[in-house]
């Protein structure tokens, strides 16, 4: 059985975890990808490979963590139930970890309606809870999901999972989580935190019934670019709240982007001093060059060497 993960051995060590998101091209190129395991390599602990994000075609998740294992880079795959069935979704997981990924998020995906392809049809054969019981059995217990035995163990899986401690109903945010630990998620990256006042109340939440002390949970963060992303993500996207306070703060700066960078630069310092944190998920929009400045202005460089 080969040993955890790089990330998830950072971890299980109690280090700050730091992990950025490598959005792949809508096209076969994999320069891009490299371009930015270059820019990247050394600034986080792991990286996100998406799949299909806001239900548009893209390079597969798949093939971006292989390309970025070639940097030495360990990959966080994700995957969502939006486009294939219980069949093909164990089907990459067995063919991700025969190649080594060991990463896992776990997602229900963006509606296809969303998308470039809105007369698509979503496939939604399960959910996100269902899928990570699928993968957590198949890891743990060596079964499939119709129970057929699995004759070879397969490596150690780290499984992840979303979540949006925004989004109403408030209270249920919590069970919800709860749901996903007893499904066998062991870290948790969160929607991007732009309020800190009611991601604060949802961390008092989770510490009340000692769910941090069952999974590692990193906070969202993304670095607003303009004016219009920040008008895009307070009234267009659903789940972020954006206050007004950030909302004006970028809307009368002198420069946008360097506005911006400041306030992702103060959030990351308020969410480190945050008991229960374990972590800083980083979805840098369009943005990703940003990555290295913002981690080592924020005293998270150099990325702990773990053996």
């Amino acid at each position: 059985m080969p040993s955890e993960s790089h990330f998830a051995r950072v971890l299980s060590s109690g280090q700050f975890a730091v992990t950025a998101e490598v959005g792949p091209p809508k096209h076969a190129n994999p320069a891009t990808i490299h371009r930015k395991a270059d820019n990247l390599k050394g600034f986080a602990d792991a990286f996100n490979v998406t799949d299909n994000q806001t239900a548009v075609v893209r390079l597969s998740s798949f093939a971006g963590c292989v390309l970025l294992q070639q940097h030495k880079m360990d990959p966080i795959m994700q995957m969502t139930c939006r486009d294939r069935n219980r069949i093909a979704l164990q089907s990459d997981i067995l063919g991700a970890a025969a190649l080594g990924i060991q990463n896992f998020l776990l997602l229900t995906g963006d509606h296809q309606s969303f998308g470039n392809h809105p007369q698509a049809k979503g496939v939604y054969d399960i959910d996100s809870v269902q899928f990570l019981n699928i993968v957590r059995s198949m890891r743990d217990d060596r079964l499939f999901a119709n129970g057929e035995f699995i004759k070879e163990p397969i490596p150690n899986l780290f499984l992840g999972a979303a979540i949006n401690p925004f989004a109403d109903p408030f209270d249920y945010r919590i069970h919800r989580l709860e749901k996903k630990i007893m499904a066998g998620v062991q870290f948790i990256q969160t929607q991007s935190v732009f309020n800190l006042e009611v991601f604060f109340s949802w961390m008092d939440m989770v510490r009340s019934v000692g769910l941090d002390k069952k999974v590692h949970i990193l906070a969202g963060i993304t670095p607003l670019k303009s004016v219009k992303m920040t008008e895009r993500m307070k009234f267009h996207v659903p789940g972020v709240d954006v206050p007004d306070s950030i909302y004006e703060r970028m809307r009368k700066a002198v420069n946008p982007k360097t506005e911006g960078y400041s306030i992702a630069l103060e959030l990351i310092r308020e969410l480190r001093n945050c008991l229960g944190i374990d972590g800083v998920h980083i979805t840098a929009l369009f943005w990703e060059e940003i990555i290295p400045c913002l981690i080592k202005e924020s005293g998270l460089y150099p990325r702990p060497i773990i053996d």
